[in-house]
């Protein structure tokens, strides 16, 4: 099953909103830090509600540390970011795919745009507007992976 990573997130409602959505899903979620928050932060915590026993959290104090943990598990790097080279519904997703976000105020960063398998972009028709919200964008690509690995008939 496709994991989430938050590379670096700062909004401690979004993550918490992120976490729930795994939760929901038996989607692992792994944070890189350095994270913007402590994880005990009372707004993660809160828009996370009582899901948090739900959730298969992983935390990684660096991009190294989290490169360690990929290199062991295997599976493809996909950087979703608005400069990103493919429609997502384009995709094509496999099973064992990472899917990478970024912080909120500069998404991913350049050392593992580079270093991504692909990158995949979500089509906004405002040019005006520079991104989704954080949660709404690993939501729309983590169930679009769902529904073309016929795990959403699993919900």
């Amino acid at each position: 099953m496709p994991q989430i990573v938050l590379v670096q997130p700062l909004i401690p409602p979004n993550t918490g909103n992120i976490a729930r959505t795994c939760a929901a899903t038996g989607t692992e979620l792994h944070l890189v830090g350095p994270l913007g928050f402590e994880i005990s932060d009372r707004y993660l915590k809160r828009a996370g509600l009582d899901y948090w026993p739900y959730v298969k959290l992983h935390y990684h104090e660096s991009l190294d540390a989290f490169k360690l943990i990929h290199q062991t598990r295997g599976g493809r790097w996909l950087g979703f970011s608005v400069g990103g080279s493919c429609n997502y519904v384009s995709f094509q997703f496999q099973d064992d795919d990472w899917l990478l976000f970024g912080s909120e105020t500069k998404g991913l960063p350049l050392e593992v745009l580079t270093t991504c398998d692909a990158t995949l972009y979500i089509p906004m028709t405002e040019p005006k507007v520079r991104s989704l919200n954080l949660s709404v964008s690993v939501s729309v690509g983590l169930f679009e992976a769902r529904r073309q690995l016929g795990l959403a008939k699993n919900m």
